[in-house]
């Protein structure tokens, strides 16, 4: 329960291991978290060891298409993230979201302490608009950011810097529903150089790897084999 009303979360736990990270995910404005490139982001956190949880807001939850005001949206959010971390002590955050809800995730990364954000068709400016730049949500992160964007979003592209890693799909739009594989690889790449998760850490992730961490890149073909099935 937050102060806007009830969430829904969907939370599944690693199995037979301990939680390497928390990975909180959530929908764009009027959706579900059940996209595919959300799912894509889940199935790869999980294989790498994740807490996942599958957030509705509440907004969503009362029915109503359009988020309201961004600040209680933020709140609610906050209150969200607090309740899921009193379960999951000790752990690294990574929150996500696509669209409106990569803008949630990017607005309230510092808040939370998030390590990572994973802002999936963040949505640049309005279509056609490209003076209405939402482009300083995305740098108020504070921490490491992946952009997951199609090259045919009406909703622009943002620019990479340091702290922005910026991944774009080829013939993929706003909905990011076409190449969820791809999207699979660019987040485990990308949470294998993650400064402060548990991954990073871990002995496997040596100069002999080349770099590349066998536990993750275990994660990335056992997503390639599953979307294949």
């Amino acid at each position: 329960m937050t102060a806007a009303g009830p969430a829904h979360v969907v939370l599944e736990q690693p199995e037979h291991r301990q939680p390497a990270f928390l990975a909180v995910l959530t929908h764009g404005a009027g959706g579900t978290p059940d996209t595919r490139d959300v799912l894509a982001v889940r199935d790869v956190a999980r294989a790498a060891g994740a807490v996942t949880a599958l957030v509705t807001q509440p907004y969503r939850v009362k029915g109503a298409r359009a988020p309201g005001s961004a600040a209680r949206q933020d709140a609610a959010w906050i209150e969200i993230i607090g309740a899921l971390r009193a379960g999951t002590p000790g752990v690294p955050l990574v929150q996500g979201g696509r669209s409106n809800g990569a803008r949630v995730v990017c607005r309230t990364a510092a808040e939370v302490s998030a390590v990572g954000v994973i802002a999936l068709a963040f949505p640049l400016h309005p279509p056609g608009q490209p003076e209405k730049s939402r482009d300083p949500e995305l740098r108020q992160a504070g921490t490491s950011v992946l952009v997951v964007n199609g090259d045919r979003d009406p909703f622009g592209v943002p620019e990479a810097d340091a702290a922005t890693q910026v991944v774009v799909i080829g013939g993929e739009t706003h909905a990011l529903a076409k190449h969820p594989e791809a999207i699979g690889v660019a987040v485990a790449q990308w949470l294998d150089g993650l400064p402060g998760l548990l991954l990073s850490a871990c002995y496997y992730c040596l100069p002999s790897s080349g770099g590349w961490c066998p536990m993750v890149g275990g994660a990335v073909r056992r997503y390639r084999r599953a979307v294949r099935q």
